[in-house]
């Protein structure tokens, strides 16, 4: 099997989309790739796209504070995206963010699945529908079905949970947006990364 090192160096020349025609950076994944529990992004927004790391503009700082928060750190587990190029509607001239289609999704499964077979976690962590999406199944409905467990090809289970950019819209209009049940999501998904990797 072809190591992590060797599949992020091919990725980086991936041109099998049109995503890769205005990104700066693929971003690939980055954390303990010997972890229990990968956590599975949408996909590269602006800072992501500029420096090459996943969750790291406004979500991704809330992403991290959620992990303390479950007694955890990002180094602690494995992050990465379903897309690993930005995906943005440039109609305007001026990039705004877009959920990755299917087509592009459907695209980059080449990298995201010898990724995690690879890692081989025990638990997948999707953050955010566009992700459970693709990893769990078609038709998910993130307001009914976070934080439940599911069957999946790539670990033994896999949950899913609100996406930290929701939460900080969310914020806005009511309390904490959905911000206790992201860390109640991350420590649970944990939890039973860390039991069925002791069974």
């Amino acid at each position: 099997m072809e190591s992590l090192a060797e599949l992020r160096s091919r990725a980086l020349a991936c041109t099998a989309c049109p995503l890769s025609e205005r990104r700066t950076n693929v971003v690939f994944g980055e954390g303990d790739p010997k972890s229990p529990l990968v956590l599975v992004g949408e996909g590269p927004g602006e800072n992501e796209d500029k420096q090459g790391r996943p969750f790291i503009g406004r979500a991704g700082q809330l992403l991290d504070r959620a992990l303390v928060d479950a007694g955890l750190t990002r180094e602690m587990v494995y992050i990465t995206n379903t897309v690993k190029c930005r995906a943005a509607d440039w109609s305007t001239g001026k990039p705004v963010n877009r959920a990755p289609t299917e087509v592009e999704a459907v695209t980059c499964r080449e990298w995201l699945v010898p990724q995690l077979a690879t890692i081989a976690p025990k638990v997948i962590l999707c953050i955010g529908a566009p992700s459970a999406k693709n990893l769990i199944k078609k038709n998910f409905q993130i307001t009914k079905e976070r934080g439940k467990y599911f069957p999946c090809e790539f670990a033994k289970t896999a949950i899913a949970t609100l996406h930290p950019a929701y939460i900080l819209r969310q914020a806005n209009i009511s309390g904490d947006g959905g911000y206790s049940l992201l860390v109640a999501d991350i420590a649970r998904a944990w939890e039973a990364a860390t039991r069925l990797a002791q069974a």
